[in-house]
């Protein structure tokens, strides 16, 4: 389900996105809002399930975390797999995706060895393959309420004569 959300709302969506611990003052300043207006707004938000919560990000390889790795994995019992990842304290994000794997799954872990261990619990359920994340391009990207007029057409290929 879609919700309606005009100019404002958009706004103060960018703006929690950016820095979620403002105060509803700060924020209504900076959205041109009313104090009470904004934190109307936050509510009904919230209320719809438009925000689902608010989070700290942290550094990982400030809590001692040296390598992140994305592992693929292949087709598995779910259940299986699901309850490997929630008892699993490295897994960051873990996707059930479509296509040749069944599965990508994030991990941080603290060196080689640890990653080895990680991945042997994840070998015994299916087959695996291993990326070690070098950099970070692009993470936690603030995302604007889609909108279908900037979905821009794929370019198509002339054929030539």
């Amino acid at each position: 389900m879609n919700i309606e959300l005009d100019a404002h709302d958009t706004r103060i969506l960018a703006e929690l996105q950016a820095d979620a611990r403002l105060t509803m003052a700060e924020l209504g300043r900076r959205v041109h809002l009313s104090q009470p207006a904004v934190t109307e707004r936050v509510r009904k938000l919230e209320s719809c399930g438009v925000i689902t919560g608010y989070r700290a990000t942290v550094d990982l390889t400030k809590l001692g975390y040296g390598i992140r790795a994305v592992i693929r994995a292949g087709r598995a019992e779910y259940a299986r797999v699901v309850k490997l990842v929630m008892s699993t304290p490295e897994v960051v994000n873990a996707y059930n995706v479509t296509g040749e794997d069944s599965w990508v799954i994030e991990i941080a872990v603290i060196d080689v060895a640890h990653l080895d261990s990680v991945v042997s619990k994840l070998c015994n359920l299916t087959e695996t393959s291993t990326a070690i994340i070098l950099n970070t391009v692009r993470e936690h990207q603030s995302m604007a309420p889609a909108r279908q007029e900037n979905v821009k057409p794929a370019v198509r290929k002339r054929r030539s004569a």
